[in-house]
């Protein structure tokens, strides 16, 4: 085992330069001069100098990349553009609120569709797992959009159980305003959870060892959620570590809407202001998210199931 997380370790470093590459030529190569987009179409020439030395884009640009390589590895991404204040403490205010809504929708929609998946199974092609599956059907075609004008409109406007939007740091009082947000992304993830995971069951039962155990008159029910729970937990844990990266990025209609000041909405600002460097950083740490998390699933399957061979 460790010997494979190092050999990953080792094979990671590659990846990222070249992520960081990637991205690097996308802003600075790709985008053009960012001066001219900073100061406007009345920049005289000596303005566009006299900022770009400002912020280092005079540099050689195998300088500007090792600056990036360096950013990645130390945490120091520097300085907004736009609010002059360091990028990494924005961004991990941002994680922080997002993580305020996507914490419990991961583990709210998680234990939901483990626990209706596992009970569908055992009424498979009956009326009622025919209406679930229906029912998950019709909410992944519905748009986001739709959810969150329903839900701001009738059950906040209408109704005044929820917050319309806005948001309020420090626990409990984000509670009010994240609770319609949390209701809506759980019904959106509800629908494909639960096929997801009815699939990987329905699987699972065909297996000789579970028509054995019923065939020795365990009940259904000891045998689905003792016998068939354990040996499916491996995609079920790998598909939830999958999705930790989201978890930092959060939900850009949802926080948008909601006027809530997660990671997303800061990348989607630092768009708007045209403040680079922040797009940057938020990339990069995403993308090292994604690969860190991979490779976290790799592992925790192994723990889970000793009989894989990592390799």
């Amino acid at each position: 085992m460790l010997s494979y997380i190092f050999k990953k370790i080792f094979y990671v470093v590659p990846i990222i330069l070249g992520v960081v590459l990637c991205i690097f030529l996308l802003f600075n190569v790709v985008a053009g001069d960012p001066t001219a987009v900073i100061l406007g179409k009345y920049a005289t020439a000596k303005q566009m100098a006299e900022l770009r030395h400002q912020l280092g884009l005079d540099k050689s640009l195998m300088l500007q990349y090792l600056d990036m390589v360096k950013s990645v590895f130390s945490f120091d991404f520097g300085i907004s553009w736009k609010t002059k204040q360091p990028i990494l403490s924005m961004l991990l205010e941002g994680a922080s609120n997002s993580l305020t809504i996507t914490l419990p929708v991961f583990f709210l929609s998680n234990i939901l569709a483990t626990s209706i998946s596992l009970w569908i199974s055992s009424l498979r092609n009956k009326i009622f797992d025919k209406v679930v599956v229906f029912v998950c059907i019709v909410l992944t075609s519905v748009s986001i959009l739709a959810y969150v004008l329903f839900g701001q409109w009738f059950l906040s406007f209408k109704m005044g159980i929820f917050e319309i939007c806005g948001y309020e740091k420090g626990f409990p009082h984000f509670i009010p305003y994240v609770a319609l947000p949390v209701l809506i992304c759980v019904f959106l993830s509800l629908g494909h959870e639960i096929r997801y995971y009815r699939s990987i069951i329905l699987d699972e039962i065909s297996q000789d060892y579970v028509r054995t155990a019923i065939a020795k008159g365990l009940p259904k029910n000891i045998v689905l959620f003792k016998h068939v729970l354990k040996n499916i937990m491996i995609p079920i844990v790998y598909n939830a570590v999958s999705q930790f990266p989201v978890l930092i990025m959060g939900n850009l209609v949802i926080e948008n809407f909601f006027s809530i000041p997660g990671f997303s909405n800061i990348i989607v600002q630092a768009i708007y202001n045209s403040d680079f460097p922040v797009i940057k950083a938020g990339t990069i740490i995403i993308s090292v998210a994604c690969i860190f998390f991979n490779i976290l699933g790799d592992v925790v399957s192994k723990f889970l199931d000793p009989r894989i061979n990592l390799k």
